[in-house]
C-alpha cells in the first residue's frame, strides 16, 4: 500500500518561503511582542483604524505590537511601569494588576501612582524581588473604559540636572463582555449560563444580560482516599477521606480544590487551583501553598456546530493528573472549538481568562497550552499569532490550522464522494483510494462528512431556535452555520452578495495526478474525474465548476495568521506533538498524521529549523491524551522542565537565539519517538519515501490528501495555486493527441505550478493584530 508518493511530480517543495523571508519575520515578530510584563517608559497610544474597500478584512495593529525597533534600554535613574496581567492595551474590564519599580536612589515609598490625576498609590504595597529590590505592586481598578494614562512619579517630578523622575503608561480598557480583538461580536448568541453545570453541583445559573454575564462562584472538590472527585462539605474540618498529594515542587497538602467558574468575554470560564480553604483566601502575594507556579490552559476539541452558543463545558479543569502535581488548571467554554471555531475569538478568550487568573492569583512562571485536535489548532495558533499568552504546548491529533489544512482535505474528499456518486463504476475502490491519499477506502467517506463545517446548513448547534437558522428560501437572513460566516471579521464579506467571502479554491488541481503518474489510473480516468469533479457553490453544494477563492480572502487568511505560518511566538517556544494513530482506523478518521508534518514543514519554512517540535507516535485508544497517562502525561512534564530550563538559558545567555536556547535545553526524553508493542523506537520521524524501511515510518506509515496526492505540498499552506498552461510535453503522464486536446479543455484555466508561491501566499502582517 503506497502512502506519500515518491512519483516525480513537477518540483514538489516543502514551502514557497525562502529561509532569508522567514528568518527576518522572526525577527521582526520576536522585536513586536511587549507581552504581559513589559516594561514601557513611553505613552503607547492605541492606533484606530477603518474597513477596507469592499468590506475587506479591517485588521489595525496597536503600536505595542506593530513591527518596530526595541526601545532605547530602560536606565536605572527612570521610574517603570509595568502591567503585569496582560499587555497594556487588551486590558479587559476595569482592574489590572501592576508593577512600578521606583528610580534609582529612590525607595518604593516615596512613589506615587495616578489614573488620569486620581491617585491610586494606596493600591499598591511593597514588594521584595529576588535580585531586583523593592517594588510597588497592586491591582488597580475602576479603570475607565478606552484609553487611560498611569503616570508614577517621584515628587518633586525632576531633579536638580532637570532629569525626568515620572513615567506614563497609556493601557486600554475594554468591556469584560469584550470584544476586544476578535471584531464585532457575533449575532445572533445564545446563552448557557443556565445550563452550565458547576464543578461541585448546581447549575452558574441565569445570565444577567444580554452579554450572557454571571456572576463569579467559588466552590472546592477534593480528592477521595478512594481516588474520585466530591464536592467538599462546608466547615471548617475536612472530610476523613481526604486524600493529600505531593506536587512537582515536593509540597504535601490536602488533596482540596478551589474552583472558580465566571464570564468573560461572553464565555464562561473556570480556574482550578490546589488549595487548602482553612487558609486564607489566595492572591498575587500569597499563592496557594499547594501551587507549582505553572499554569495548564486547556483547549477542547470540535468545529462543526461551533457558533452561536456560549456553550455549557470548558474543556474540563478539575484533571487529576495535572492537579495532582500542583498545576493551576484553565479553560473556558469558547475555548471548546464544539462551541466557537474561531482561533482569533479562543485567543481573545483565553486573553481575558489568563488575566482573571493572574488577577487573583499572580503571574506564572509559565502557562502551558494543552489541546487535542479542535483544541491543536487553538493550541497552535494562539501560540503563533498571540505570543506571550503560552510558553509550550502539548497538542495531540493535531493539525495546523481548521482553515487550511483540515477543511482543503475533506471538501476534496466529498468532491471525490460526489463525483464517485455520479459516476458509478468510473474509479475502483482502490482507485478513489488512491486519487484521495488516504491510508483506507473508509477513509473518504470519514472526511467527507466533516466538509459540513462549510454549508450554511451543515451543522448548527441545537440551541440555535430553528427559527433563526439560515435557510435559502425560507430564511436567506437567518445564521448561517458554517466556518466562513463565523470568521467574517477576517474575511469580510462581498458587497456584490452580501455573503462571507471565501477562501477556498481548487482551480487548476490536477485530482489524482499522483495515481495516474504510479498506474492506479490511465489517463482516460484522470481526465474524466478532473472534468467531473466540480467545486461549491455559495452554500456548500457541490456544482459543476470549480471553485474560484476569493483574493481578498485568501490574503486576509495570509496576512492575519488564520493560516499558520510558524514564523511568529510558535518559533520560540516548545512544541510537543503527541500523535495516537488513526489512519488505519477502521472506519476511516480525519485525524491523520501527516498534518504533524505539514506542521514541522511550515515551522522549518519559515525558520530554517523545526528543533523545537518533537513527534511522539503511539497507538491509538481510548483516553491516551490525559495528564495521567503515562505518555501524554510524562510529556507535559518534560515540556515544563524544557520552558524552565530555556527560561533560565536565556538569562544566563541572554544573546542567544531562542532557537539555539531551545535546541540546547531540550530534555533528553522529548525526541522524535514512537511505541511498537509497548517497546520505545527513539528515531527521526520521516514521512515516506525518506521513511521508507524506518521501523516507526513502517508502523505507522505516513499518509496523504487528496491536494498532497495532486502534486501539492505536504505543508499543505497554499489555499490558491499559481496556474500555468496545461502543456503534454511537461507533464509527467503521456498523453495521445486526442487525450491532449481534452486535457486542454478540462484544464482551460491552467494546471498548479507547485513550485511557486501560492497567489497572495506571504508571511502575516505582524502578531495581536486588531480586527
Amino acid at each position: 500500500m503506497r502512502r506519500l508518493s515518491d512519483h516525480p511530480l513537477p518540483d514538489r517543495r516543502r514551502s514557497p518561503r525562502g529561509l532569508p523571508e522567514g528568518v527576518l519575520m522572526r525577527a521582526v515578530w520576536a522585536r513586536a511582542f511587549l507581552g504581559f510584563g513589559a516594561t514601557l517608559t513611553t505613552t503607547l497610544f492605541l492606533v484606530s483604524g477603518s474597513a477596507l474597500s469592499d468590506h475587506a478584512t479591517a485588521l489595525t495593529m496597536p503600536s505595542s505590537s506593530a513591527p518596530r525597533e526595541p526601545g532605547p534600554q530602560t536606565s536605572p535613574d527612570q521610574a517603570q511601569i509595568h502591567v503585569l496581567s496582560s499587555r497594556p492595551d487588551t486590558v479587559m474590564g476595569d482592574s489590572a494588576l501592576v508593577r512600578v519599580r521606583p528610580p534609582h536612589p529612590f525607595e518604593p515609598h516615596v512613589m506615587r501612582l495616578e489614573v488620569e490625576g486620581r491617585d491610586v498609590t494606596d493600591a499598591l504595597h511593597p514588594v521584595h524581588l529576588p535580585g531586583t529590590g523593592r517594588v510597588l505592586e497592586g491591582v488597580v481598578t475602576d479603570l475607565p473604559e478606552g484609553p487611560s494614562t498611569l503616570v508614577a512619579s517621584v515628587d518633586p517630578p525632576e531633579d536638580d540636572d532637570g532629569a525626568p523622575r515620572a513615567v506614563s503608561l497609556t493601557v486600554t480598557s475594554h468591556p469584560e463582555s469584550g470584544p476586544v480583538f476578535s471584531g464585532p461580536h457575533q449575532e445572533p448568541f445564545v446563552c448557557r449560563t443556565q445550563d452550565f453545570e458547576l464543578a461541585w453541583g448546581g447549575s452558574l445559573g441565569e445570565p444577567l444580560n444580554e452579554a450572557c454575564s454571571a456572576p463569579t462562584r467559588v466552590g472546592y472538590v477534593y480528592r477521595t482516599t478512594a481516588g474520585e472527585f466530591e464536592a467538599l462539605p462546608p466547615g471548617d474540618r475536612l472530610p476523613s477521606d481526604t486524600a493529600t498529594t505531593t506536587t512537582s515542587t515536593g509540597a504535601e497538602v490536602p488533596y482540596t480544590v478551589r474552583v472558580e467558574t465566571g464570564t468573560v468575554n461572553r464565555s464562561v470560564y473556570e480556574t482550578a487551583i490546589l488549595h487548602d480553604p482553612r487558609d486564607p483566601e489566595p492572591d498575587p502575594w500569597a499563592p496557594p501553598q499547594g501551587w507549582n507556579r505553572r499554569l495548564v490552559y486547556k483547549f477542547g476539541g470540535g468545529c462543526p456546530g461551533g457558533w452561536y452558543v456560549q456553550g455549557t463545558r470548558t474543556a474540563g479543569v478539575v484533571d487529576h493528573g495535572m492537579l495532582s502535581q500542583g498545576y493551576a488548571v484553565a479553560s473556558a467554554s469558547l475555548n471548546v472549538f464544539g462551541n466557537n471555531c474561531n482561533d482569533l475569538l479562543a485567543a481573545e478568550t483565553m486573553n481575558g481568562v489568563k488575566e482573571r487568573f493572574i488577577l487573583g492569583h499572580g503571574v506564572p512562571n509559565h502557562t502551558l497550552g494543552w489541546g487535542s485536535s479542535g483544541g491543536a489548532y487553538q493550541a497552535h495558533q494562539i501560540a503563533d499569532n498571540h505570543p506571550g499568552l503560552l510558553d509550550g504546548i502539548v497538542v495531540s491529533q493535531s493539525y495546523p490550522d481548521v482553515g487550511f489544512a483540515t477543511v482543503p482535505a475533506v471538501t476534496d474528499a466529498l468532491l471525490l464522494r460526489s463525483y464517485v456518486e455520479a459516476h458509478p463504476g468510473a474509479l475502483t475502490r482502490e482507485q478513489q483510494r488512491a486519487v484521495s491519499g488516504f491510508g483506507s477506502w473508509e477513509g473518504i467517506d470519514a472526511m467527507a462528512e466533516a466538509a459540513a463545517r462549510i454549508d450554511p446548513q451543515g451543522v448548527c448547534p441545537s440551541a440555535l431556535p430553528r427559527e433563526r437558522r439560515y435557510h435559502p428560501e425560507e430564511n436567506p437572513d437567518g445564521a448561517r452555520c458554517d466556518l466562513y460566516s463565523h470568521t467574517v471579521n477576517v474575511y469580510g464579506t462581498d458587497p456584490a452578495t452580501g455573503l462571507p467571502r471565501r477562501p477556498l479554491d481548487n482551480v487548476g488541481v490536477q485530482y489524482g495526478l499522483g495515481a495516474l503518474v504510479e498506474g492506479d489510473i490511465d489517463v482516460d480516468e484522470f481526465l474524466h474525474l478532473n472534468e467531473h469533479i466540480g467545486g461549491f457553490d455559495p452554500d456548500g453544494r457541490v456544482v459543476a465548476e470549480r471553485t474560484e477563492g476569493d483574493r481578498k480572502a485568501i490574503a486576509a487568511a495570509h496576512d492575519s495568521g488564520r493560516l499558520l505560518h510558524g514564523g511568529g511566538g510558535l518559533a520560540d517556544i516548545p512544541i510537543v506533538d503527541h500523535r495516537p494513530y488513526q489512519d488505519a482506523a477502521p472506519g476511516g478518521d480525519i485525524h491523520m498524521r501527516y498534518h504533524s508534518f505539514s506542521t514541522r514543514d511550515r515551522l522549518e519554512a519559515a525558520n530554517g529549523t523545526a528543533a523545537n517540535h518533537v513527534m511522539l507516535v503511539e497507538p491509538h485508544r481510548n483516553g491516551v491524551f490525559g495528564a495521567d497517562q503515562p505518555i501524554a502525561g510524562r510529556a507535559l512534564r518534560e515540556l515544563d522542565a524544557w520552558v524552565g530550563a530555556a527560561a533560565l538559558d536565556a538569562r544566563i545567555r541572554p544573546d542567544s537565539t531562542s532557537g539555539e536556547r531551545l535546541e540546547r535545553t531540550r530534555p533528553e526524553w522529548l525526541t522524535d519517538s514512537c511505541w511498537i508493542g509497548g517497546e520505545r523506537v527513539v528515531a527521526p520521524q520521516l514521512p515516506l519515501p525518506a521513511g521508507r524501511g524506518d521501523r516507526c515510518a513502517d508502523a505507522f506509515p505516513v499518509h496523504a490528501s487528496p491536494r498532497i496526492v495532486a502534486g501539492g505540498p505536504l505543508s499543505s499552506d497554499v489555499i490558491k495555486c499559481r496556474t500555468i498552461p496545461f502543456e503534454e510535453a511537461e507533464h509527467p503522464a503521456e498523453f495521445d493527441a486526442e487525450q491532449t486536446e481534452w486535457a486542454r479543455e478540462v484544464f482551460a484555466d491552467g494546471v498548479c505550478d507547485w513550485s511557486r508561491p501560492g497567489v497572495e501566499q506571504r508571511a502575516p502582517k505582524g502578531p495581536w493584530q486588531f480586527f
